[in-house]
């Protein structure tokens, strides 16, 4: 080995924290309410945080954000896997399993990666593996996005949410249901129809405030979704790269920061809760308001985890002050964009009239 490549070499022997090493390449993003400071040799895995964060609004709940770290490093090469290849159609995505004990959380595959969170220290460090180069979306999803998502609630102690959330004028509406209830496809109707986009699948919500926030980067849309829209829209979305989830279901990934959609600029104060159901409203009135028996049922079965958090009690408390509706399914999503544009026009005029 030369002497110029031992000086590229880590030295851990001397450094085991890393306290004296400085990474060649950074990012510092402003997300989910927190200042986030990513930093890698690894120009790869900086493209995947880009990918994941470049262009978003800067969200923040208060003047002052917190700050967090997460180090990226990618596996030395070696003899035997210096050459990088694409992988065979065959191959699937190494499986990831959770960690969790002494007040560390983090995750690991077979093949070395790794990810370790330390949420009392606001720090992240994630090991990628070579072999997972080959899935990007992966390492974008399952470790990079799951560290920022932690990180981010548990040391603002926010409640996060298995949820969508679209908005007007700085008021959201959460949207709930199960699996083929259609919170993809109406989502897609509300941004076609000039609704702010917050978040598709995960919400972070401050108790104290109901303001919420989540990272607007991608919409996952199936191929069924598109027969709802214009044929225009329909070839801007057939363009989007084609995603595989781990179910095996295949989704076009939209970019929506290189769309026209519009997305949130800031936290959305939440004005409700909608449930959106796979049942057909046939011809009768879609909108159903829920009781507050029938909403925090709905909420404890869709939200096992946020449920089990300290401030769930607050959450919960202030969501079913606010309501909770069922929205059956209409003959177009359209029409159940309506009627959360109806809510939201309401819960802003609402708002309006309540001091803060």
């Amino acid at each position: 080995m030369t002497a110029k490549n031992r000086r590229n070499v880590p030295a851990i022997e001397s450094d085991p924290f890393g306290e004296r090493s400085t990474a060649a390449h950074r990012r510092e993003m402003q997300l989910m309410g927190g200042q986030f400071h990513f930093e890698s040799d690894s120009p790869e895995l900086l493209r995947l945080v880009d990918a994941a964060y470049k262009g978003l609004p800067a969200h923040r709940f208060s003047t002052r954000s917190p700050r967090f770290c997460v180090r990226l490093i990618l596996a030395p090469t070696t003899g035997r896997n210096s050459t990088f290849t694409q992988p065979a159609r065959h191959m699937r995505a190494p499986v990831i399993r959770m960690l969790h004990g002494a007040g560390f959380l983090g995750s690991a595959t077979d093949s070395s990666t790794i990810a370790v969170l330390s949420p009392t220290e606001r720090t992240a460090l994630i090991f990628v593996s070579r072999e997972m180069l080959h899935f990007p979306y992966h390492i974008r999803y399952e470790l990079i996005e799951f560290a920022v998502f932690t990180l981010a609630s548990r040391a603002q102690r926010l409640v996060p949410l298995h949820a969508a959330c679209v908005g007007l004028d700085g008021c959201g509406i959460l949207l709930m249901g199960p699996s083929g209830a259609g919170k993809s496809t109406i989502a897609l109707q509300c941004l076609l129809e000039g609704f702010d986009f917050l978040a598709e699948d995960s919400v972070f919500v401050a108790p104290d405030s109901m303001r919420a926030t989540g990272t607007a980067n991608f919409l996952h849309v199936c191929a069924d979704s598109l027969k709802w829209i214009e044929p225009a829209e329909r070839t801007l979305i057939r363009k989007s790269p084609v995603i595989v989830r781990r179910s095996e279901v295949k989704k076009f990934e939209v970019d929506l920061r290189r769309t026209r959609f519009k997305l949130a600029r800031s936290p959305l104060r939440i004005i409700g809760v909608a449930f959106l159901s796979p049942r057909s409203g046939g011809t009768g009135p879609l909108l159903r308001r829920l009781s507050t028996a029938d909403t925090l049922r709905k909420l404890r079965r869709e939200q096992a985890y946020g449920a089990g958090l300290p401030q769930w009690h607050r959450f919960s408390r202030a969501l079913l002050q606010l309501g909770g509706f069922e929205i059956l399914r209409g003959a177009h999503p359209a029409t159940s964009a309506e009627v959360l544009r109806t809510l939201l026009r309401q819960g802003i005029t609402d708002s309006r009239r309540s001091p803060e």
